[in-house]
């Protein structure tokens, strides 16, 4: 269903003005009917100027008359061929100016931690041109020395949930290919969810890569055949013999 321009303010005008239901305007205005009895109670959109909807094209009167005489009756949007084909307009996100400094940082981690995104779809996440994407992609970008891989959602520049759809289905198009993925690439395949639902692996520090099947002992096979060694009191605590003691007396005297 179409929703009116400055939805709440209509609602606004339609509490101040009219005797419809609160049910009406809600369902009107895109809004929760608790949302629109605190319009009306001032715990809601205090300051808020109300939007007339007959002066601005969107409702008549009649049909204002007819919603106040049926409660049941549901507020129409009424037809505005300006307007029509709005919502269905595309291109590229708008990013802040304030975030557009941090777009090359999040291509680059795009294109280092998820490569089997298309260009079309970074483009669409962070909101950027595919020239930049490929510039990136081949580190011919101007700034490439300074850049630093950072994730798109915590820079606010896309969701977590659309990251995953991406993610998801350059997942379902390389397997639709048939294409063989390294255990690496299919981890990155995986959205946030299944990652954290997914039991944790062991992993082994990286200081001791390489040497699993080193070790700085005898394996227990071979301690239990080496027959045991036994200690004795001079042995352990390494005295010296007593008549090197006298002989090394005799020659201070």
């Amino acid at each position: 269903m179409s929703l009116p321009i400055m939805a709440k303010a209509t609602a606004v005008w339609l509490v101040d003005n009219t005797t419809i239901s609160f049910k009406q305007i809600a369902d009107f205005c895109g809004m929760h009917e608790l949302e629109v009895q605190g319009i009306a109670d001032g715990d809601v959109a205090a300051g808020v100027k109300g939007f007339d909807p007959i002066a601005n094209n969107q409702l008549t009167q009649e049909e204002i008359d007819r919603a106040q005489a049926d409660p049941m009756h549901k507020l129409k949007l009424k037809h505005y061929a300006a307007a029509q084909g709005e919502e269905k307009r595309r291109g590229p996100r708008y990013t802040p100016l304030s975030k557009r400094q941090d777009r090359p940082n999040a291509i680059l981690w795009l294109v280092k931690f998820h490569p089997e995104l298309a260009d079309s779809q970074i483009a669409k996440l962070v909101g950027t041109t595919k020239p930049t994407i490929t510039s990136i992609r081949e580190r011919t970008h101007w700034n490439i020395s300074a850049m630093q891989p950072i994730d798109p959602v915590a820079l606010g520049l896309c969701k977590q949930s659309e990251l995953d759809a991406a993610v998801q289905k350059a997942a379902a198009k390389k397997a639709k290919e048939g294409a063989a993925l390294s255990d690496d690439e299919r981890r990155k395949l995986l959205s946030t969810e299944q990652s954290l639902g997914a039991d944790a692996e062991p992993r082994m520090p990286t200081a001791i890569e390489g040497l699993e099947t080193f070790t700085l002992g005898q394996d227990k096979d071979d301690e239990e055949d080496a027959p045991e060694k036994e200690y004795d009191v001079d042995s352990v605590f390494n005295l010296p013999d007593s008549d090197d003691d006298e002989d090394d007396e005799d020659d201070q005297r």
